[in-house]
């Protein structure tokens, strides 16, 4: 049962009601377990690989830091497993990197009014009427 105090007309403005609260948790869960297989399935591609005293070159190494993931369910705490990767690409001789295609390394944190926030800014800052000045004053006129 829930508790009087959830309902939608006694809560603040503002809050997060209840549903909110259950779809971002089941959000984060069902991101982490994705994560998860997608490690999983990544280090199992490359078992075979080993280095000359016979050890993995690609191996589990924990999680990285939790970070605010913004999502269509609202922001989302993700911790991301991390993975050490000691190939060596033959070409440039640098090492070579695990990148998540589920959680990009440009997704970081961000302001969830971030989005809000910006066009009003840009309409406040470049009003039509004068952002083709500006652009010709700092370029040059085409």
């Amino acid at each position: 049962m829930v508790p009087e105090k959830n309902t939608p007309e006694k809560s603040p403005p503002g809050s997060p009601s209840l549903i909110d609260g259950i779809v971002r948790e089941g959000a984060r869960q069902m991101l982490a377990a994705a994560l998860e297989t997608e490690v999983d399935a990544h280090i199992s591609e490359l078992t075979d690989q080993r280095d000359d005293r016979g050890r993995r070159l690609v191996v589990r190494n924990g999680h990285a830091q939790p970070r605010w993931v913004m999502t269509a369910a609202g922001a989302v705490d993700v911790t991301a497993p991390r993975v050490n990767d000691r190939r060596v690409d033959a070409a440039t001789g640098e090492r070579k990197r695990v990148s998540s295609a589920i959680l990009p390394p440009w997704c970081r944190r961000r302001s969830p009014t971030i989005s809000e926030v910006l066009p009003l800014l840009y309409r406040t800052a470049c009003p039509p009427a004068t952002s083709s000045q500006r652009w010709s004053n700092s370029f040059g006129s085409a």
